[in-house]
């Protein structure tokens, strides 16, 4: 592609404590080494001022070594990572760790990664609770919770998450659960939204080609128009820049039915 800076969308849902979440992150799964680096910094280059990491990923030192030497300020910068359930005992030390790790005082974001057994999940959201009151953490959220396990920790503790990350894609858009956790006051945030076939649907390059885009632009594209939060990840240059040169271009009404209507769950 050329050397043309990426039309970056400034789309961004506001959370409960004032924070504003960019809709579009750059995700880090499986990203690691000197990869990592460059791909963050490549990235953060693009404009992307959103970075999703997590402790078991390990990659968060070299996250917070590209943004220290990105130039970008730390404040621009939404930061999540997340608490795996078997640190349930340690969350203050896990997130001290993390923090120290991306050269930061606080993160945007915690996520607890995925749910533990039984009431594990309740202490896990209490700790979390206590990080953000101790400014650890700006906002607090849950990732891989059905709205259940959602409402559970919210009656124990009278605190919702503000954000639940999940698995979501074309082909796994379900209206209602959107819905549903747009009446609890919760952002949805989706992963993986260009693996499984995705990329190659038929409706998806129809629409691609018609618009003159790649299939993941307009994936990108249709997670923003809902407001769900997206966080595609790449190790190669050209594809973070493409993936993010979404602001310049809209679906039309038809174009989001017709990607909504490949919702198999």
């Amino acid at each position: 592609m050329s050397d043309t800076a990426p039309h970056i969308p400034d789309d961004a849902a506001i959370l409960p404590g004032g924070s504003t979440m960019p809709l579009l992150g750059f995700g880090t799964w499986q990203i690691t080494g000197d990869d990592a680096v460059r791909a963050t910094a490549t990235a953060l280059a693009a404009g992307y001022r959103h970075l999703d990491t997590a402790t078991v990923y390990g990659n968060e030192s070299e996250v917070g070594r590209a943004l220290a030497e990105s130039g970008v300020p730390r404040d621009d910068v939404f930061i999540t990572t997340k608490c795996p359930p078997h640190r349930a005992g340690s969350e203050r030390e896990t997130l001290e760790q993390s923090l120290e790790a991306l050269r930061t005082d606080r993160v945007d974001l915690w996520l607890i990664h995925w749910p533990a057994d039984g009431p594990v999940n309740t202490d896990l959201w209490r700790a979390l609770v206590e990080a953000r009151d101790a400014g650890l953490t700006r906002e607090i959220g849950v990732s891989n919770f059905d709205l259940a396990l959602v409402d559970e920790v919210t009656a124990a503790t009278d605190v919702a998450p503000a954000v639940n990350q999940i698995e979501w894609s074309p082909f796994l858009f379900d209206a209602g659960t959107l819905a549903a956790h747009r009446e609890r006051g919760i952002v949805l945030e989706g992963y993986s939204a260009l693996r499984h076939g995705t990329l190659d649907d038929p409706t998806i390059v129809s629409i691609a080609e018609r618009l003159e885009r790649s299939p993941a632009q307009v994936i990108v594209r249709w997670h923003i128009q809902h407001g769900v939060v997206v966080i595609p990840k790449s190790v190669d240059a050209d594809r973070i820049r493409t993936n993010a040169d979404v602001a310049d271009f809209s679906l039309t009404d038809e174009d989001m039915a017709a990607i909504d209507a490949l919702g198999r769950s």
